[in-house]
């Protein structure tokens, strides 16, 4: 809700604001509002405060008779009241508003809000809005919800909350124009001495009571001129008697402080002995009125103790002769007729003594309210530096804020450019990546069809029927079953009289269909001596028929399945040459590279001479021409292999190339020399090469280890299984001379040992021969 600046200037109203003020938070925000949008630069707020009474206590004092006599103006505040209303007072006087101060007295807080509102005509009344403590201490009463509601109609009503209106009651009517409040606050409109002005007002007050002094002064000197004359024609001769220590009556020193001593019939010193005292207090307060502008409670003179307390120091040197006596005598009669006179100098005197005195009383008093009109301003200046700096603080710390956001701001576009340049550069990778992906799934179409084709016109294998291979595996008799893997079951069995092995597909297989058309495709392509061979193929149910190997798999043969004997040493290097051959056959393909994929012990056959074969090439891929140079490497949607063998590049960005195989090589060759798990095998021989343990890591079931070959062996795996694929050696550079080295070595101690042998068999039998008959 909006208001304008100039709402108390209205038509009808008389313009009175009011502001109930206590302790609280909300009391200064209700302050400040109001100021903000109701009160203009010059005008007067009255501040309300009630002060609780205790229930019981004496609170007859009608509220209109009040109105009527001063305006609810209470006694003078206590200290407590005063320290509460110095904050909006010294928060008023820089805004430029005048501000009257109200202080009330109620058990009930409302009931003495609503009735001085009535009664003093009040056209606004704001107020601070209830915390969890209450208005004015009340905890369970919403005093300005009470008093919205029990306001007189002509009366506006604003409960301001955290600098905003909270809630808001509209007058009915205006606001009574005549008002006892108004008619004081216009009589009283003129702002309040500054401390100048009120230093000027005691100097004008200092010289008003140094006229006084100087009225008294006068009328002093006449009168004691007066009185020395009667004195001195009135003495007895029996006054010039002298004391015991030679002075005279009349020369003792006057020690009462009482003007009074006129009447006592003992004179004074004279005039001189007045002016001497006179004199300079007289002087030296005018010239310090003139010097010094400034009071302070030091330079507080109680003139009337010091004028009352001064001696008259001087000795008396009137001594009477006998012509003054009779004199003296002569003149006696006029005392008689002075008495009047010397009554009516003592009145005036008295007069003049009360006069002095308050005139002191109130020049004490300014100079009290100067010095505290003094602190005040000083405490004024003190609160407006504090705000100039708190204020100068702010400026820095808003100016270093706002160039701290402009650094932020200049460092989110610099990375909001940075990010939308490595959206342009990955959607060009995208794109890049989505054509490639595109021609490859093209040729892979293309070569599926050229396959399809084949398969039903291809002549290269022997096509045999559903009958043929139930009655070959005697209706897939699981006595007859050798093996299983993802395929599906693999079978022994005779067909055309030769030793074979069936692998049937699995109905539910996945990718079945396709591994069997590529495993017809390469196997029926190919030969090679390490190659397992193709015999035939039902492509109606996805069968597949080998030549028969005796031996199983390598893995069968390393981990000593069905109690079979180790392999020895050179066996090893043997079969690690015939998988490194066979495999370089496999990336040598013309025209398109193959890479298996899936290398390990468990697709290494063994025939009944251990010679390795490889075989399950149903997952080997050809690699397109255009990327078969150098770096062989081609991107695959989907990953395929065995884990611990796969190649970690290629698992990760799906870039398959023909060094993927020589992962999978360098851990199978790690498996061959120490029959162990394939899991964390790389790390366990590091650390063994490391700490100089390797001759323990390898196979315990051959005695007869070659240490360096052995180790020069699993330096080269170890290689060849590198993390990055540009840190694995090429295969027909690198690792086929170093087995072939190796496969030597061990042919020539398989030579060795068998002239051993024969050589000791030869012995046994000239030996029998001699003993026989």
């Amino acid at each position: 809700m909006w208001f304008p600046k100039h709402h108390s200037e209205r038509k009808g109203g008389n313009g009175l604001v009011a502001v109930a003020i206590d302790k609280d938070k909300n009391s200064q925000n209700a302050l400040k509002w109001a100021i903000d949008n109701i009160l203009q630069r010059g005008q007067t707020v009255v501040l309300i405060h009630v002060k609780l009474k205790q229930q019981g206590s004496n609170s007859s004092t009608s509220f209109s008779t009040k109105v009527a006599e001063d305006c609810f103006l209470s006694k003078e505040p206590d200290a407590q009241t005063r320290e509460l209303l110095l904050p909006f007072r010294c928060f008023c006087s820089r805004k430029d508003i005048q501000c009257k101060d109200i202080m009330l007295e109620d058990v009930d807080v409302s009931k003495a809000l609503i009735e001085y509102v009535s009664q003093a005509a009040i056209e606004n009344l704001i107020l601070g809005a209830s915390v969890k403590t209450g208005f004015l201490k009340f905890k369970m009463t919403d005093i300005p919800s009470t008093v919205g509601k029990g306001a007189p109609d002509f009366c506006n009503v604003y409960v301001i909350s955290k600098g905003k209106i909270q809630s808001m009651r509209s007058a009915m009517r205006p606001a009574p124009a005549n008002s006892a409040l108004r008619a004081q606050i216009m009589k009283q409109c003129s702002p309040k001495p500054e401390p100048q002005d009120i230093q000027v007002s005691l100097s004008a007050m200092k010289g008003q009571f140094f006229c006084h002094l100087i009225k008294y002064y006068a009328f002093l000197s006449k009168s004691f001129v007066q009185l020395t004359l009667i004195s001195c024609r009135s003495r007895s001769p029996f006054t010039s008697r002298r004391g015991p220590n030679g002075m005279s009556y009349g020369d003792l020193p006057m020690l009462d402080g009482d003007i009074s001593f006129v009447s006592s019939g003992r004179p004074s010193s004279g005039r001189q002995s007045l002016d001497r005292i006179i004199h300079p207090l007289l002087y030296e307060n005018m010239d310090s009125a003139k010097t010094s502008p400034r009071m302070s409670n030091d330079t507080e003179v109680d003139f009337n103790h010091s004028f009352e307390s001064l001696p008259y120091g001087r000795r008396s040197t009137d001594t009477l002769s006998p012509s003054e006596f009779s004199s003296f005598s002569q003149e006696s009669d006029l005392l008689s007729s002075s008495s009047s006179a010397m009554e009516d100098v003592e009145a005036e005197m008295r007069r003049l003594k009360l006069e002095l005195r308050q005139t002191m009383e109130m020049y004490s008093t300014a100079c009290k309210e100067a010095l505290s009109a003094k602190q005040k301003a000083l405490e004024l200046q003190r609160w407006k530096n504090d705000e100039e700096k708190r204020l100068e603080e702010a400026k820095f710390a808003e100016e270093a804020a706002l160039a701290i956001a402009e650094k932020e701001r200049a460092k989110s576009k610099a990375a909001i450019e940075a990010a939308e340049a490595a959206k342009r550069f990955a959607d060009l990778e995208a794109q890049k990546r989505v054509s490639a992906e595109l021609k490859a799934v093209k040729e892979s179409e293309e070569r599926r069809k050229a396959v399809d084709a084949l398969s039903k016109t291809d002549l290269r294998y022997r096509r045999y029927s559903i009958e043929e291979i139930e009655a070959a595996t005697g209706f897939f008799d699981k006595s007859r079953k050798i093996g299983e893997g993802g395929y599906g079951p693999v079978y022994r069995c005779y067909i055309d009289h030769t030793p074979a092995a069936i692998k049937v597909l699995r109905p539910d297989a996945t990718q079945g269909r396709s591994q069997f058309q590529q495993e017809v495709e390469v196997l029926s392509c190919i030969r090679h001596p390490n190659m397992v061979l193709l015999l035939g193929a039902c492509p109606d149910y996805g069968c597949l028929v080998y030549e028969f190997m005796a031996n199983g798999s390598l893995e069968d043969r390393l981990f000593c399945r069905g109690d079979t004997p180790p392999l020895s040493w050179q066996v090893r290097f043997r079969i690690a040459a015939e998988i490194g051959t066979g495999l370089l056959f496999l990336h040598q393909t013309k025209p398109e590279p193959l890479v298996h994929r899936d290398l390990k012990p468990a697709n290494i056959l063994l025939d009944r001479h251990f010679v390795s074969k490889i075989s399950d090439v149903g997952l080997a891929r050809l690699v397109p021409p255009s990327v078969a140079d150098n770096v062989t490497q081609y991107r695959m949607t989907s990953t395929a292999g065995t884990f611990c063998y796969i190649d970690p590049e290629y698992q990760q960005t799906g870039m398959l190339g023909v060094k993927s195989d020589i992962y999978s090589l360098g851990i199978m060759f790690l498996q061959l020399i120490t029959a162990k798990s394939a899991m964390g095998l790389t790390h366990h021989v590091e650390k063994a090469i490391e700490e100089g343990t390797f001759a323990q890591m390898l196979d315990p079931a051959v005695p007869d280890w070659p240490y360096v070959e052995a180790l020069s062996f699993a330096k080269l795996a170890l290689k060849c299984a590198e993390l990055r694929r540009k840190d694995r050696p090429d295969l027909g550079n690198v690792i086929l001379p170093e087995l072939n080295r190796l496969r030597a070595l061990a042919e020539d101690s398989m030579h060795l040992t068998l002239c051993a042998g024969d050589e000791s068999l030869g012995l046994v039998h000239s030996q029998v021969s001699i003993v026989s008959p």
